[in-house]
C-alpha cells in the first residue's frame, strides 16, 4: 500500500504523451506527487507556482530543449535534474551535464534503474538537507553540507547540485586515490560505474571553479586509476 503523503513532487518535461503517461502512473503508483510538460517553456511556467524536488525532462522537444531548460534552472536553483533520451552518445551526455543535469538515462528505459535513480537523487538531496548536516573544513575549505555553500580561500563558489556532491565526497577522503568506479558509484549510483565521462565533465568543472590558474592544485589525476583531493594547508 503507498503511503498517501506524497514522498517528493515530480515534474515530467516530455513532448510524447505516451512516454509521459508511463512516467507518470509508474511515479504515482510509488506515491510521488507527478505534474507533466510538453516542453521547458511550459515546465518553467509550471514551477512559477508549483515547487518540484526533481526534474525528469527529454532532451529533443519543441519550444524550448531540455539543455535549454537545464540551463534556465540552473540560473537559480540546485533541484536535480535527470536526462532521459533516445541519444546515447558520449558527447551528447557530456553536453546535457555540461548544461546543468545531474544524471542521464538513456532510452529505453528499465522503470527499476529510473525508480533507482530517482530514489537515489532525491535522497542525496534530502540528506544535504537535514538539520544535523556536518561542516567540514579542512585545508583551504570550508564546506556546508545543511547550505550546501563551499567556501575556498575565504571565497565562496557556487557549484552545482553534482559538482557539490562530488567535492563532498572528495572533500571526505582528502589525500586518498579514489578509484572512478567508486565515485562513480558514491555520486551517481552503482549503474554510472561504466560512465567516466560524467567525472571528466565534472571534475573539469570543479577545476575550472576552485583552481587558480591552470594549475590542478586541489584535484590531483592518478592516470588510469582515479583522482586524489589535496585541500591545501
Amino acid at each position: 500500500m503507498v503511503d498517501s503523503a506524497p514522498k517528493g513532487n515530480i515534474l515530467v518535461v516530455d513532448d510524447e504523451p505516451q512516454i509521459t503517461r508511463v512516467l507518470k502512473t509508474t511515479l504515482s503508483s510509488q506515491g510521488y506527487g507527478v505534474r507533466s510538460a510538453a516542453d521547458g517553456e511550459q515546465a518553467l511556467y509550471e514551477m512559477r507556482g508549483w515547487a518540484p524536488d526533481l526534474i525528469i525532462t527529454d532532451l529533443r522537444m519543441p519550444k524550448m530543449d531540455g539543455l535549454e531548460l537545464c540551463r534556465r534552472v540552473r540560473t537559480d536553483s540546485r533541484i536535480p535534474i535527470i536526462i532521459l533520451s533516445v541519444k546515447g552518445e558520449e558527447a551528447v551526455k557530456v553536453e546535457a551535464l555540461d548544461a546543468g543535469a545531474d544524471d542521464y538515462i538513456t532510452k529505453p528505459f528499465s522503470v527499476n534503474e529510473l525508480l533507482a535513480r530517482v530514489r537515489a537523487a532525491l535522497r542525496r538531496a534530502a540528506a544535504s538537507e537535514g538539520p544535523d548536516a556536518p561542516l567540514i573544513q579542512v585545508g583551504d575549505f570550508r564546506i556546508s553540507i545543511a547550505a550546501r555553500t563551499v567556501t575556498v580561500r575565504d571565497q565562496e563558489v557556487r557549484l552545482t547540485p553534482k559538482e557539490f556532491d562530488l567535492l563532498v565526497y572528495l572533500a571526505k577522503h582528502p589525500g586518498k586515490v579514489i578509484t572512478h568506479r567508486a565515485l562513480l558509484a558514491a555520486v551517481w549510483g552503482p549503474n554510472s560505474v561504466e560512465q567516466p565521462e560524467y567525472l571528466r565533465v565534472f571534475v573539469g568543472h570543479l577545476r575550472k571553479k576552485l583552481e587558480l590558474g591552470d594549475s590542478s592544485r586541489y584535484i590531483i589525476t592518478e592516470p588510469w586509476i582515479g583522482y586524489r583531493f589535496e585541500p591545501g594547508n
